[in-house]
């Protein structure tokens, strides 16, 4: 479990200096230059999902019940899954409605995913991991929304094309996640 809990403070920490250390990483910018500073936030990111990785790995050959979920919850995890993909899907697709209306809706899709997760699973692992993204993604939705009404930010207006496109790619990758990589990546099938 120590290997777990490093990799998401790592991990999670520096995707949450702009909440809590907004002006060190504003000067460590400056300093070091736009590309170094990048560089060095991808390292840290990168060594932290990678500890997350091998730490949950760790942790499921020693794993802690905490509740049992009912089976309607792993079945409506699906349904919480595939909402979460569109939404990760409409960070990345120019003009939709979903972006248009939220803002960030990637960490509104962190916060369905691990919600979601949170019903199913019973594990200390997974309510570890799950729990830790579920609270800074709600965290830096918040933030990040103040940080738009503060700062005047507007999104551009959704199209039907790009609304329809973000359904489209979002559906497909949750397809192909559930049906083959779940299984490959996790070691187990959502499918049964």
């Amino acid at each position: 479990m120590p290997v777990l809990i490093l990799g998401l403070v790592l991990f999670l920490g520096v995707h949450s200096l702009r909440i809590f250390a907004d002006g060190w990483r504003s000067r460590q910018r400056a300093r070091l230059g736009e590309l170094r500073w990048k560089g060095l936030y991808a390292l840290v990111s990168l060594v932290g999902f990678a500890l997350i990785c091998w730490g949950f790995g760790l942790a499921r050959q020693h794993a802690v019940l905490l509740y049992v979920p009912p089976l309607a919850l792993r079945h409506a995890n699906a349904l919480f899954t595939l909402i979460a993909f569109v939404l990760v899907a409409a960070a990345y697709v120019p003009r939709n409605h979903l972006k248009a209306a939220f803002g960030h809706p990637m960490l509104l899709g962190v916060m369905v995913w691990a919600f979601g997760h949170l019903l199913a699973t019973g594990m200390l692992h997974d309510v570890l991991l799950f729990g830790a993204f579920l609270l800074w993604a709600v965290a830096l939705f918040v933030a990040s929304r103040r940080r738009d009404r503060r700062e005047g930010t507007r999104y551009p207006a959704g199209t039907l094309r790009g609304s329809a496109l973000t359904l489209v790619i979002g559906v497909v990758a949750w397809a192909v996640f559930a049906r083959w990589l779940h299984l490959w990546l996790i070691g187990m099938s959502p499918m049964g």
